[in-house]
């Protein structure tokens, strides 16, 4: 697959089929997150995988809302960056997600970016504090996300070039 047509194939997937992600799709789309750029390759980014199902259900309890499909995923991958490392966590963590999301795609994985950095639960409470507790996860580590992923239950209809908004592109010459 060109990477265009991946681009244009990723969609958020939140329904799944039962059938396991195979540990070779897994391992790709890590290998595509280990191998995502980070600022001065100080390489802050840590993954921790998860199919444990009652664990999945907790974490989709993390934030008051968007997180529920984590429930139903076969898999997911909690994106974390270590704060002491690199002051661009965010960043580095965010542009590993991509990759994955762009791997999970090309692999025929359906796949949905879960936003926990900024986010707070039903209670108010911070969602990264709800996931490290749930993982033990030590608090330098901050949580950009979770990368939910599962076999898609239906596809979902490819986005066109003709939708492109070039008017968000402004050129100084």
């Amino acid at each position: 697959m060109e990477l265009l047509d991946i681009i244009l194939k990723r969609r958020s997937v939140r329904k799944y089929t039962t059938e396991p992600v195979s540990e070779d799709k897994l391992e790709k789309i890590l290998q595509a997150g280990l191998l995502a750029p980070t600022s001065q390759n100080r390489k802050p980014c840590e993954f921790y995988v998860i199919r444990d199902k009652a664990v999945l259900k907790e974490l989709s309890k993390a934030k008051k809302m968007g997180a529920g499909m984590l429930s139903e995923c076969n898999v997911a991958i909690v994106v974390s960056g270590d704060s002491n490392k690199a002051d661009t966590w965010v960043e580095d963590c965010s542009i590993a997600m991509s990759y994955m999301n762009l791997m999970a795609v090309e692999q025929g994985v359906g796949c949905c970016w879960c936003q926990m950095h900024l986010r707070s639960s039903v209670h108010g409470k911070d969602a990264e504090m709800n996931v490290r507790e749930i993982l033990s996860v030590p608090g330098n580590y901050r949580i950009v996300g979770i990368l939910a992923l599962g076999m898609p239950e239906k596809e979902i209809k490819s986005h066109r070039l003709d939708e492109v908004d070039f008017s968000k592109v402004h050129r100084q010459f």
